[in-house]
């Protein structure tokens, strides 16, 4: 009994411990879910605040919000390729490492920019536009040049797959048009079997001899003469002819 105490005591604790395991990890997931949301929903008010910032506002803030807005957008769009390809080919993992160091300038950057746009000083800012520019323009071209790559090495794996595809289908497809047109021989009726021959002797005819009857009947001739025609008692005899 106390053994079997032991074993359900045990069992209890596993049961509660692996209960206490799937919580934590729902609620991991949840949460992480949940910082996924708030991320995008975060990401997507800034996106459409600056979208509205370069069309409004004039000057070095529209300018501003206008680097911001193409260099987010292309950092996005190369992520998400380069991402995406890395799960099927192996060789984009390099190049997602060099996006990774591309990226810590690209945060860096667009930190700057941020905080430049609460800067009350127009006329700095101004002067330091062109430098903010070329910065942008290099991060936003070197992001562009990765991602433009990538979806080229995806669409080279695509068409060589399509084209060996194409031409396996047409070998099949003439494998299944491929049937023979001459005509099934023709064939040759079943032989009467051979009489057995004895041995010693040649095979002779089967057709059987004649029998005494029907030779006496082969040799009547076919009409009757009337001299041996036979007489019946009702037919009266014929008179002779007059010689006068």
């Amino acid at each position: 009994m106390e053994a079997v105490g032991v074993i359900v005591a045990l069992l209890v604790v596993l049961f509660l411990v692996l209960g206490v395991y799937a919580t934590v990890k729902v609620v991991k997931a949840a949460k992480r879910g949940v910082d996924r949301t708030i991320s995008e929903a975060r990401r997507t008010v800034e996106d459409t605040t600056l979208r509205a910032k370069s069309f409004t506002q004039i000057g070095a803030a529209g300018e501003l919000a206008q680097l911001r807005l193409s260099l987010r957008s292309s950092m996005r769009a190369t992520q998400e390729v380069l991402k995406a390809g890395a799960v099927e080919d192996a060789s984009l993992k390099e190049s997602l490492g060099l996006f990774d160091r591309l990226s810590a300038h690209g945060h860096e950057l667009d930190d700057e920019l941020r905080r430049l746009e609460r800067d009350p000083d127009k006329a700095a800012l101004a002067q330091r536009l062109p430098e903010l520019k070329e910065r942008t323009e290099q991060i936003t071209k070197a992001a562009d040049s990765l991602r433009w790559s990538a979806r080229d090495r995806a669409r080279r794996f695509a068409g060589d797959d399509l084209d060996s595809l194409s031409t396996q289908i047409g070998m099949e497809a003439g494998a299944l048009r491929h049937w023979t047109t001459e005509p099934a021989p023709a064939q040759t009726p079943a032989a009467w079997p051979e009489p057995a021959a004895q041995p010693g002797k040649e095979a002779e005819q089967t057709w059987s001899e004649p029998s005494p009857q029907a030779s006496r009947e082969s040799a009547r001739p076919a009409i009757t003469p009337p001299s041996q025609a036979p007489t019946y008692p009702w037919e009266k005899k014929a008179k002779p002819e007059s010689t006068t």
